[in-house]
């Protein structure tokens, strides 16, 4: 079993924006599938449950996701190499889409907070948002929503890639994923 987790923030007004790119991937991965919801306040996260993975957006804000993260995988018994992150990247320029494991969090608080809870062993998905022009205003930018071009190459380009992505993850090592799906 597979743990795929999407980083963002709950709440409506935080639904388009660039830090919700995972919550924005999770969706629409889940949004044609058979999956039943699981409610258990322990989880901390709306989780979902297919016959082969669970789909998890914390709700926990991002700052915390760890805290989330960590009650699933201990309940489930999943190890690390099951557990798929996708998070922004602000180091990538919009659209594209990177592959690792482990590595730095380079400010992320997210990953910040998975480090902590979980070790650091885990697949992450990189998606580019881009940076801010002015370095102070790395908060603002973040929680701002994308444009409207932006969204459309989102859900007509980029969402899909990391969908077939994640399908290619569970069935190929990551060297093969990253030659074979990374994209600029």
């Amino acid at each position: 079993m597979y743990l795929i987790v999407g980083l963002g923030n709950i709440g409506e007004k935080y639904q388009l924006t660039r830090h919700n790119i995972g919550f924005l991937v999770i969706d629409e991965m889940t949004k044609n599938l058979n999956t039943s919801n699981i409610n258990n306040p322990n989880f901390q996260s709306n989780l979902q449950k297919s016959a082969y993975n669970l789909f998890s957006k914390p709700i926990t804000y991002m700052n915390n996701s760890g805290v989330a993260v960590y009650s699933i995988k201990e309940y489930y018994k999943i190890d690390l190499e099951n557990i798929i992150i996708i998070h922004d990247d602000l180091d990538l320029p919009f659209g594209t889409v990177k592959f690792k494991i482990g590595g730095g969090h380079g400010g992320h608080n997210g990953l910040k907070s998975l480090d902590s809870h979980i070790g650091k062993d885990y697949i992450r998905v990189r998606v580019g948002i881009g940076k801010p022009q002015d370095k102070e205003d790395v908060s603002n930018y973040v929680l701002s929503n994308f444009s409207k071009d932006e969204l459309e190459e989102l859900y007509s380009k980029i969402i899909p890639h990391i969908i077939k992505s994640i399908d290619a993850l569970k069935e190929f090592d990551i060297d093969e994923v990253k030659s074979k799906y990374t994209l600029k």
